[in-house]
């Protein structure tokens, strides 16, 4: 008598697509797609902070290595994780906050211009602290983040970012820049000192050659992914981007000049500026500044948490946010910025399907690199910016698309009737500052550094009225239309009709 077959070996648990880790080639082309659609905006925020404070041009480079080096190890560290302590462990880009920008100018220009940088990084130390301190009270908030909060944030972090990437394919009509030398009028007086920041007319601005370019691009994003699957149909961005690059070249909108000139080794001495001092008023307002992206981040990973389909828990979004908060503290060593998960990347990821964590990791330690050499650096920098901006342009978009997606969870009739209200006012309040930059001119600094962001004041608006709405307010039971008007006031329902 034969003995019974051995029972089977128990089945291996299915690796999530999040921890899965795709084959090399995979891993460094995708991770090099999600680098050139964040490179812009990440570098952006240096190369407009520093003309605004007088830096010069190896002040600023200096600035842009920091700020890439800084991103590429927040980057990092989200999609790896540090044990418990920080990383949300999910697909996140980390980059440089748009939110900085006011702050960090004022508060430079304030103490002096370049000798004010100080106090600017005293007070990026001291916020740092303070992110990583609120860290995990601030996830606690988590359950009032429904899809009608998130929802709403994640589009109007979409709607808000386009006009960014317009700016890269149009051109701004006005661009600032510090002259080198005095200017004189007619008369021989000066009329512009050495050193001081000039806002000059940009005569390339909406160039139709350079609209065409980023509207061809778009074209190769839908053409590849329509007509594509598999890999080529995930890489459509990068070819789009690299097909728009050879297209530039005979348009002339290569330049490579300035890789000559740039360093092989270019990471920054700490406090390069000088040792950090520290101001009260400078701590506050970057305290503000972590509070703002702390609400953005939280956005943010929640719809990669969709994207994904793994569900955030508190735990793991104060990891999240610990690891923003990090950023600060570095930045106020590394002469850097505070970074936040960038939309733009979350965008990709709806469009491309890939969810794997390592690929950002891969992207993060490109960035590194970047950092560390800003030869190569120069070189991602000289992609033509109609080709960059037509890319993040959709990517952006794309944001705008996974927020409208989020929000078909909501509830919007019956009780939940005024969850469209709540929408409606939320993004009336947060386009203003889209729409009309200048609208918070005359309030108050703090003020203007809360409410002069889309996403900062969507968010504030949409939390509270959720929670007037659907939290504190009585849920009072209502009938909407007609006949539930007429059934409120004594009328009798019958059976339906019968053919």
């Amino acid at each position: 008598m034969t003995s019974p077959p051995p029972p089977p070996p128990p089945a291996l648990p299915a690796v999530h697509p999040v921890d899965q880790v795709l084959p090399a080639p995979r891993l460094v082309v995708l991770g090099l797609q999600h680098l050139f659609i964040m490179y812009a905006g990440a570098v952006a925020v240096p190369l407009i902070v520093g003309p605004a404070v007088g830096l010069d041009s190896s002040d600023i480079a200096i600035l842009v290595s920091a700020d890439l080096l800084v991103s590429g190890i927040a980057s990092i560290i989200q999609s790896v994780g540090i044990s418990k302590i920080m990383g949300v462990r999910l697909p996140v880009v980390a980059g440089a906050t748009f939110t900085v920008l006011n702050p960090m100018i004022v508060i430079a220009n304030q103490y002096g211009g370049r000798a004010g940088l100080p106090y600017v990084y005293g007070a990026l130390i001291v916020s740092g602290i303070f992110g990583l301190l609120i860290a995990k009270p601030f996830s606690a908030l988590l359950r009032f983040f429904p899809p009608l909060v998130t929802g709403t944030v994640i589009m109007m972090i979409g709607l808000s970012l386009i006009g960014a990437d317009i700016g890269l394919i149009a051109g701004d009509k006005t661009g600032s820049f510090t002259a080198k030398i005095p200017v004189l009028d007619a008369g021989g007086q000066v009329t512009v000192e050495h050193g001081q920041v000039v806002t000059a007319v940009n005569p390339d601005a909406g160039q139709i050659s350079h609209i065409v370019l980023a509207g061809v691009v778009v074209l190769l994003i839908v053409a590849i992914s329509r007509f594509f699957r598999g890999f080529l149909g995930q890489t459509a961005v990068l070819i789009s981007i690299v097909l728009g690059t050879l297209i530039a070249w005979p348009m002339g909108l290569l330049d490579f000049s300035g890789v000559g000139g740039a360093g092989w080794v270019g990471i920054s001495a700490p406090f390069h500026f000088g040792p950090p001092k520290f101001a009260a008023a400078a701590i506050i307002s970057m305290c503000i500044v972590v509070l703002v992206t702390y609400t953005e981040s939280t956005a943010d990973m929640l719809a990669v948490g969709e994207l994904t389909e793994r569900k955030l828990a508190p735990n793991d979004l104060a990891r999240g946010l610990a690891t923003d908060g990090f950023s600060a503290l570095l930045a106020g060593f590394m002469n850097s910025f505070p970074d936040t998960a960038y939309a733009q990347n979350v965008g990709l990821i709806g469009m491309t399907g890939v969810r794997s964590r390592w690929v950002i990791t891969v992207t993060g330690g490109f960035l590194v690199v970047l950092g560390l050499i800003p030869k190569v650096g120069a070189i991602v920098a000289a992609l033509p910016g109609p080709v960059i901006g037509g890319a993040a342009t959709v990517m952006f978009a794309m944001v705008t698309a996974v927020g409208i997606q989020t929000l078909h969870k909501v509830s919007f009739g019956g009780p939940g009737n005024h969850n469209l209200l709540i929408i409606a006012v939320s993004l009336a309040v947060g386009l203003i500052p889209t729409i009309q930059p200048a609208f918070y001119q005359h309030f108050p600094a703090d003020f203007q550094v809360i409410f002069g962001s889309s996403i900062t004041s969507t968010v504030i608006v949409v939390f509270v009225l959720n929670l007037v709405f659907n939290h504190w307010w009585p849920r009072i039971p209502r009938r909407d239309g007609a006949v539930g008007t007429a059934l409120d006031h004594g009328a009798v329902a019958g059976a339906p009709d019968t053919p």
